[in-house]
């Protein structure tokens, strides 16, 4: 059911080709000026926090996840992907011989009303609980990380990829690699299409400036030459906008090879645009945030062969199978979407083996264990909590690997390693997964 990170391996240079990508996790400017301050030039905002007498309370994490606006698609496969994990653990014995839950959900809203994200925020540090799974929007993100860290809670993420939340605090983890890694993957893939000139339709948005920088490095590198909307030229478009004339036409004025579409819901105004004005959706690039199924969206053959990137293995069919039987049984209606499902599962995982192997529910002990158990030290691989669990009640050492493929935390608190599926968009407008690019976080 659940693949470990070298049956991934295998099975990517089994299939078709596999690159390994190499990229450091170090802030680009554009993440210094979106974010207060880069994790470099600012304390932690968790380094007051001590551990203390380990809790034997029962495992209780809240959630901060996209229900309403322009991510909201993406809020049912974490949400599933939470569920799934608090029902295998429970079912393996639950966390110190008590059963896990959800005690709090919230929603993060996105960036477009950060009022929605902060009082989550306050209503999560008011229930006092240990371990918040979200935001799944670096900007969200970076506007509630100082709220949650500062008052002892550990944040981890499904789903940000900002440069700038590297090492951003001793008490934020995520389970999707940083953007160099995907904008490494994205930019080799495009120019591995033959496409020279590259013009970018992006969202002036931390995580779609970020996304830029490293997809336009990548680019460069490769012998590429950006002619629209790259670094420095001011041409990003405010998020939340609706209409894409102009920058359409400046887009294509520019005669590139290919476009790349940076941005979230803005994506289903953006496509009608390129269409209207004739150019061939084929060149056509996205990136985790807007590759997604657009069935009910376009006409049919709107965006065939277009591509796009989404950080994380392609989880395993028997996965997904119990992912959307545990969604409709708990929220009366189909899942429709996986992104970032497998990272929400194993981050949920992830701090329960911690709770497990520290001894206790509370944020300092789960904390304190994060890395171990996510295999920083060695130890016996395990693929499922109830594996895991064994081998801790046994005194062993693990390293946990789980459907997402990640490698183990790093100091920076990233994954060390990660896969980045490429995706083709079908007839029916619908991503399907085509490969897998494995990569590093130097």
């Amino acid at each position: 059911m659940i693949r470990s990170s070298t049956a991934l391996r295998a099975l990517a240079l089994a299939g078709a080709a596999s690159v390994l990508l190499a990229a450091c996790s170090t802030a680009s400017p554009s993440d210094d000026a979106s974010s207060s301050a880069s994790s470099s030039a600012k304390t932690d905002p968790a380094a007051s926090c001590e551990a203390g007498t380990p809790s034997t309370d029962p495992f209780a994490i809240g959630t901060m996840l996209p229900l309403t606006g322009t991510l909201a698609y993406l809020g049912p496969p974490a949400i599933a992907g939470a569920n799934q994990a608090i029902t295998d653990i429970n079912a393996a014995g639950g966390v110190l011989d008590q059963p896990a839950e959800i005690s709090t959900s919230t929603d993060s809203g996105d960036s477009n009303d950060m009022t929605v994200s902060s009082n989550a925020a306050t209503q999560l540090i008011d229930a006092d609980v240990p371990v918040v799974l979200g935001a799944e929007s670096s900007s969200v993100t970076l506007n509630v990380v100082d709220q949650l860290t500062s008052n002892c809670i550990v944040e981890i993420s499904p789903a940000n990829t900002a440069s700038s939340l590297s090492g951003y605090s001793s008490y934020y983890y995520r389970t999707a690699p940083p953007d160099s890694v995907q904008g490494s993957a994205l930019g080799q893939q495009i120019t591995a299409d033959g496409n020279a000139n590259v013009a970018f339709l992006v969202f002036n948005d931390t995580y779609g400036t970020g996304l830029r920088d490293s997809t336009q490095e990548s680019i460069e590198s490769s012998g590429g030459t950006v002619v629209y909307g790259g670094s420095g030229e001011g041409q990003e478009f405010p998020p939340g906008q609706t209409t894409f004339s102009s920058e359409v036409s400046a887009a294509i004025a520019a005669d590139p090879d290919a476009i790349v579409i940076l941005a979230f819901d803005e994506t289903k105004s953006i496509v009608p645009e390129l269409v209207a004005q004739g150019w061939d959706m084929s060149k056509v690039y996205m990136s985790d945030g807007n590759t997604a199924d657009y069935s009910a969206d376009f006409e049919p053959g709107t965006l065939e062969g277009a591509k796009g990137t989404i950080p994380g293995a392609d989880a395993s069919a028997d996965f997904k199978a119990e992912l959307a039987a545990g969604y409709q049984q708990s929220e009366g209606q189909a899942l429709a979407d996986y992104s970032y499902a497998a990272e929400s599962y194993d981050a949920v995982i992830l701090t329960a083996l911690a709770a497990q192997a520290g001894g206790g529910t509370d944020a300092g002990t789960i904390q304190a264990n994060m890395a171990a158990v996510s295999g920083a030290n060695g130890g016996t691989e395990c693929t499922t909590y109830a594996d895991c669990k064994t081998a801790l009640d046994a005194g062993d050492d693990i390293h946990y690997t789980g459907p997402s493929g990640i490698g183990p935390f790093n100091d920076d608190n990233d994954p060390s390693s990660a896969s980045i599926g490429v995706y083709t968009f079908d007839a029916d407008n619908k991503p399907v997964y085509q490969t897998g690019i494995e990569g590093s976080v130097g």
